[in-house]
């Protein structure tokens, strides 16, 4: 699987393409904003979008997400049915944070713990993490050990809780419950910034690391 990192939106929200390269058809997730960017590289790749994913609902990882799925026609799957009451307030979040206007929708698919989603001959194990928001979920490659985090986990800190239904003990247990049990080895794109791996993260992070909080 080939991945791509497309910062969107002016929170430098990291958008991800994967590539199924057996096959040729790609995903996206969290497609924030900047279309026409995601959409040049599509075609640079040469690729075909078959599925968008979502982990969770807040603007900047979802408010070009519709116009993305009707221009290539193809479905939006997640974040788990607790983001529902973000996905409704889209038009004020588009104001507050000065997007362009962003309608509410309800995604084709709505995705629980333990489900797995597809595109190509690709696999990602979906887990739900809520905290940062209450339905975000995060998507895993076993094949490649590879994980998209969304906002949960970033290197050397992890989501924030202040927003309206966060819970900072809530997010601590599901890293701690659904990121570290899938390996140190695994590599995670977080929703902004670097990637890093569950275990460097598990060691060392300040808010979850077994090393500093011993």
């Amino acid at each position: 699987m080939k991945t791509k990192v497309i910062p969107v939106t002016p929170f430098k929200q990291n958008c991800s393409l994967l590539i199924c390269e057996t096959t040729g058809h790609a995903a996206v997730i969290d497609p924030g904003g900047e279309i026409e960017r995601i959409e040049a590289i599509l075609d640079e790749e040469q690729v075909k979008l078959e599925k968008i994913f979502l982990t969770h609902t807040h603007i900047d990882h979802c408010s070009g997400a519709t116009l993305l799925a009707k221009r290539r026609h193809v479905p939006i799957e997640g974040p788990h049915a607790a983001d529902l009451f973000w996905l409704e307030r889209l038009p004020q979040q588009s104001k507050l944070f000065n997007f362009p206007h962003a309608e509410a929708f309800i995604p084709d698919r709505w995705l629980t713990d333990g489900e797995r989603v597809h595109f190509g001959n690709e696999e990602l194990e979906v887990y739900h993490c809520p905290g940062h928001t209450p339905g975000h979920v995060i998507f895993f490659s076993r094949a490649h050990q590879l994980a998209w985090v969304g906002d949960v986990l970033f290197s050397g800190t992890i989501g924030r809780t202040d927003f309206p239904q966060g819970n900072q003990a809530e997010l601590i247990h599901s890293i701690r419950t659904k990121l570290w049990p899938l390996g140190d080895e695994v590599t995670f794109f977080p929703g902004h910034g670097p990637t890093s791996t569950f275990g460097k993260e598990r060691r060392t992070n300040r808010y979850v690391g077994e090393e500093i909080n011993a």
